[in-house]
């Protein structure tokens, strides 16, 4: 049976008993027995005895769309969220409807113990108003988060080496610019920080291309070896 494993942040990739070729077709299952459909894509060497393998979902499925699914659960959570707080409120205001505006209470009169409880009725049900309306809040801005998620590109999609190709070209820019004097250093730190982030672009495109870039084969002694 194929299952997933960590291979770096952002990205989890197929451990298989057996060799696949880029373009198999293979079923992954996860930790909880769920099954999905998967595209071998690049062979990226051995751990535990097993066979690693890049992969994307053959349905499309990916962080993107993880995102995507996230932000529109929020969302509807957030939606149900307000329609409990505007019942809760509805209900506070109905609990003391029949009392005149302004009206204290009359101690010792017939009408003291419904006055009261009315009030705490009332204040009962504008807490859960208060209550579930915060948690709309919560759920929006998480939603917001996730929405800000759904365009962003990592490593675990083929995408990321045209990305990390652009990030790299302009880190490089900046870097050599930062040199050259064609921008401004604005503190000691800046040609350190540019220099890293160059080298943090190579990095992630190195990555990129061993998970999604086209890999060169040679035979040796019968044996099909993935250089």
């Amino acid at each position: 049976m194929n299952t997933y494993t960590k291979y770096c942040p952002n990205v989890w990739v197929a451990q298989c008993t057996e060799t696949h070729k880029k373009g198999d077709e293979i079923i992954v299952e996860t930790k909880h027995g769920k099954e999905n459909e998967c595209i071998v894509w690049n062979y990226l060497g051995m751990k535990n005895g097993l066979y690693l393998y890049s992969i994307t979902r053959a349905d499309g499925y990916n962080s993107q769309e993880r995102a995507r699914a996230k932000a529109e659960r929020y969302e509807e959570w957030a939606d149900k969220a307000h329609e409990r707080s505007n019942e809760a409120f509805q209900r506070s205001e109905s609990a003391v409807a029949g009392i005149p505006f302004g009206q204290p209470i009359l101690v010792g009169h017939h009408s003291e113990g419904m006055h009261r409880a009315a009030i705490k009725k009332s204040w009962a049900a504008m807490d859960k108003s208060v209550e579930e309306m915060h948690k709309a809040e919560a759920h929006e801005s998480k939603a917001e988060y996730w929405r800000r998620m759904e365009d962003k590109i990592d490593l675990s999609m083929p995408e990321s080496i045209e990305f990390y190709q652009h990030k790299l070209e302009t880190a490089k820019e900046y870097h050599e610019g930062l040199k050259s004097g064609k921008y401004q250093r604005e503190h000691a730190y800046s040609l350190t920080y540019a220099k890293k982030a160059v080298n943090e672009a190579q990095k992630n495109l190195d990555l990129a291309i061993k998970l999604w870039g086209e890999q060169t084969v040679a035979v040796i002694e019968g044996k099909e070896i993935v250089q």
